[in-house]
């Protein structure tokens, strides 16, 4: 599947960071992880800091699915409104779903300070509406979060003209969010794990997976793995693993302005903006001072019709970034699009999948991707290890 249309804005900034060889031999280990994006590098990074023995394959180069795509806002927040999501799974799973991304937000800036990965803000959240008929609908999940132990406040018009300049009726501003280049995160987690003995290997398509006693993967060149578990974190391209029905399937649209020569900030605290429509529009600030929005979300078709569609959306972001703060200039420099999926409850899908034996999906669907890869990493690597982890039922296909 083509993940990724026109030009992503951290694969033009960066680049190929890194090169990893082609798997041109046949090999033994008891892990293998298939997926090199972000959320393959989370899992090989826990599972080899636990001194777990891996091989981590991608059929592209590392990096340039889904990743090199994402806009990367890390927010507790989930697609889904707390207290909706709370009717439709119950307020236990809900409420703690939502901790556990907050909780991961503040393990994966430990994580990157750890490794000396420098790309990444950590600041708050603004959930906003520009419709006078949401204040109730605000209000019950203001509620909601804080019964659920997050610090939040509510704020009004003048406020948000004020020190945001935001055109809004109200928000929910949170004190927990980060942003980051997951693209270049990826790339340093696994290099911190090829220390620690990963092997990597990209542009090596699995076509065939024999799952006996040994479980075989044999590659599109013929070569062979043989391995006790396999990590399936290919993302939105799982599909090619499961039956469809988990997921389906969206593209969604971003720009990015030039870069600004003023040292002030844009907005106050950098802080990350997405409001309540459906879809939602979502804004960050980069650490070189220029603004990403995304957004305008369609059913994904096929990558034609992304593509085709792909200047009229950056137009339409545009339009809808300066209605929203229309005292910041924005001058359009990168235009990207990119497929991922939702689930019908918004929780990502964690652990095993009894028709795939000794395999286990880290599988973070919807705009929390990231968040939910650390929980994914976490899970994963307690099954492996042999422990109890007390979250795992929570994501499992079986809910």
């Amino acid at each position: 599947m083509q993940l990724t249309g026109g030009l992503p804005f951290w694969l033009i900034k960066d680049g190929l960071l890194n090169n990893y060889p082609k798997l041109l031999e046949n090999t033994e280990t008891e892990n293998v992880i298939i997926g090199g994006g972000i959320s393959g590098a989370l899992t090989a990074c826990y599972l080899t800091d636990a001194g777990k023995p891996c091989v981590l394959v991608d059929g592209r180069t590392i990096g340039l699915g889904s990743t090199c795509a994402s806009t990367a806002l890390l927010q507790y927040e989930l697609d889904t409104p707390l207290h909706i999501l709370q009717k439709k799974v119950g307020e236990p799973t809900a409420t703690r779903a939502y901790q556990l991304c907050g909780k991961s937000i503040d393990t994966l800036v430990r994580l990157m300070n750890d490794l000396n990965f420098k790309d990444f803000e950590k600041t708050g959240s603004l959930f906003f509406s520009t419709h006078h008929s949401e204040k109730d609908f605000m209000l019950k999940e203001l509620t909601a979060r804080k019964h659920a132990g997050f610090k939040v406040s509510l704020a009004e018009p003048d406020e948000l003209k004020k020190q945001y300049g935001l055109n809004a009726q109200y928000a929910i501003i949170s004190e927990e969010g980060c942003s980051v280049n997951a693209y270049a995160l990826t790339h340093a987690l696994l290099q911190h794990s090829i220390k620690k003995g990963l092997r990597v290997f990209d542009r090596t398509c699995i076509k065939d997976i024999q799952y006996k006693k040994t479980t075989t993967l044999k590659t599109l060149d013929n070569y062979t793995i043989k391995t006790k578990n396999i990590i399936n974190a290919t993302g939105y391209e799982v599909v090619n693993f499961i039956p469809k029905g988990f997921v389906d399937f969206y593209c969604t649209y971003a720009i990015a302005s030039e870069q600004s020569s003023e040292e002030k900030q844009r907005w106050k605290d950098n802080i990350l903006m997405w409001n309540t429509d459906d879809p939602y529009l979502y804004m960050r600030l980069t650490n070189d001072n220029r603004v990403i929005v995304g957004g305008r979300d369609e059913r994904f078709s096929n990558a034609f019709s992304r593509q085709s569609l792909l200047d009229k959306k950056a137009r339409q972001l545009q339009k809808d970034f300066e209605e929203a703060l229309s005292g910041i200039s924005f001058r359009k420099e990168f235009a990207w699009s990119g497929t991922f999926g939702k689930t019908k409850d918004s929780l990502p899908y964690i652990g095993a999948y009894k028709k795939t034996p000794n395999t286990y999906y880290a599988l973070g669907f919807g705009g929390n991707g990231i968040t939910f890869s650390v929980i994914a990493a976490e899970i994963i690597k307690d099954i492996i290890c042999g422990k109890h982890n007390a979250d795992a039922n929570l994501f499992s296909f079986d809910r």
